[in-house]
């Protein structure tokens, strides 16, 4: 009998257990409103010590990410089951109703609750996050629905156990400092509101509608971080999530740690990733005639010699856009260098000056050649 009531006692706890354990419920898509929770889309899950990402959610990587305060990102896209993207060359895919990509921002952990500056690692969420090790902030999901696509920021509590939508967006005071202790900086880590995720993601100034920015063809074209030995956008394709992918000619961006590519090319690329969606021939600021999307070749669209149309005091009392050979003399780097908010670009999404982005743009334009005339008229050298 006593043997009986232990067994008994052992089988109500493993009972109570389960009954405890969250849900392993499929992904839920809602065809409308906005959930309060992250948990209410089962698409990520979190117990505290280990975010993980359900059934059928796969993550990704961008060959040149946005930068956003040098928080690492976990990117992840789920489609409805039999359904496929739609390749695109130039634009983002084309994907299905049902449609739930999340990204969420993260820092390794340093000491005493400061965060490290530190590159993300490959292999750092292969099967979702160490919580013992990173600092969750926020998870953003972009939702697409019959009427198009909605932007849903969510953050993450202290336990790091849910993620309540911020509609109103938030702030999150962080210090971060490299692992040696050094570049120790505080700022105040911004979660976009509804309004701000839509004015980068409305990447066509006309329409307003909402799109995706990193989900394009030469951002995906790379190795994929998780399958050794496959090709990102051919893994889509043989796991039936993507349709029209050409054989060949798919454009590729190069990596901004890439040692081995151009200047040229890491810089250009570092642009269009930050940049491009809102300076570019359709987007929203597409009346200042610098475009820096990857499709603009026109050097002076691109801001040689260029004047500023209505930057006011983000000018930084110089003249031109880029001055070939001279970045200091350039608004662009300035504008880049900049935490003032009436001269900061990207306007959004940062707090902190990107060292090694600058760094790159800074070395383009000095390799380019010529001068620039007070009428803005480019002088080649002879």
């Amino acid at each position: 009998m006593k043997q009986f009531v232990i067994c008994a006692a052992i089988l109500a706890a493993a009972m109570s257990f389960v009954g405890c354990k969250r849900s392993n419920a499929p992904v839920l898509f809602h065809p409308q409103g906005q959930p309060q929770t992250l948990d209410e889309w089962h698409v990520l899950s979190s117990d505290g010590k280990h975010l993980s990402f359900n059934q059928g959610v796969e993550p990704y990587a961008l060959n040149t990410a946005l930068f956003s305060d040098y928080a690492h990102k976990l990117r992840t896209i789920w489609m409805p089951e039999g359904s496929k993207a739609k390749y695109d060359a130039n634009e983002a895919f084309d994907f299905p109703v049902g449609t739930i990509i999340s990204k969420t921002f993260y820092y390794p952990r340093g000491k005493d609750g400061a965060v490290l500056r530190v590159a993300e690692q490959k292999g750092e969420s292969a099967d979702g996050l160490d919580l013992t090790k990173v600092r969750l902030i926020e998870t953003r999901l972009l939702v697409r629905r019959e009427a198009g696509w909605v932007a849903l920021p969510y953050v993450w509590n202290e336990e790091q156990t849910v993620a309540t939508l911020a509609r109103a967006g938030d702030t999150v005071p962080l210090t971060m400092h490299k692992p040696d202790g050094s570049a120790k900086t505080s700022f105040a880590y911004m979660v976009p509101d509804e309004n701000q995720c839509a004015g980068c993601h409305s990447t066509n100034n006309t329409t307003r509608e909402l799109h995706p920015i990193g989900p394009k063809a030469r951002h995906l074209n790379r190795d994929d971080p998780w399958h050794e030995g496959q090709n990102q956008l051919a893994r889509m394709v043989s796991m039936g999530r993507l349709e029209g992918l050409p054989a060949t000619g798919v454009p590729r961006n190069a990596r901004l740690d890439d040692a081995s590519a151009s200047v040229e090319s890491r810089a250009r690329a570092y642009l269009d990733v930050n940049c491009g969606h809102c300076h570019s021939q359709v987007g929203a600021a597409d009346t200042s005639g610098l475009w820096l999307d990857a499709g603009t070749d026109e050097t002076r669209r691109l801001g040689l010699c260029k004047p500023p149309v209505a930057a006011g005091q983000g000018t930084g009392d110089h003249m031109f856009d880029i001055v070939p050979g001279k970045p200091q003399d350039s608004i662009l780097i300035y504008r880049m260098s900049s935490l003032d908010p009436g001269a900061m670009m990207p306007e959004v999404g940062r707090a902190t000056v990107h060292e090694e982005g600058v760094a790159v743009v800074r070395d383009w334009i000095a390799a380019w050649l010529g001068s620039c005339t007070s009428d803005g008229t480019h002088v080649a050298m002879r």
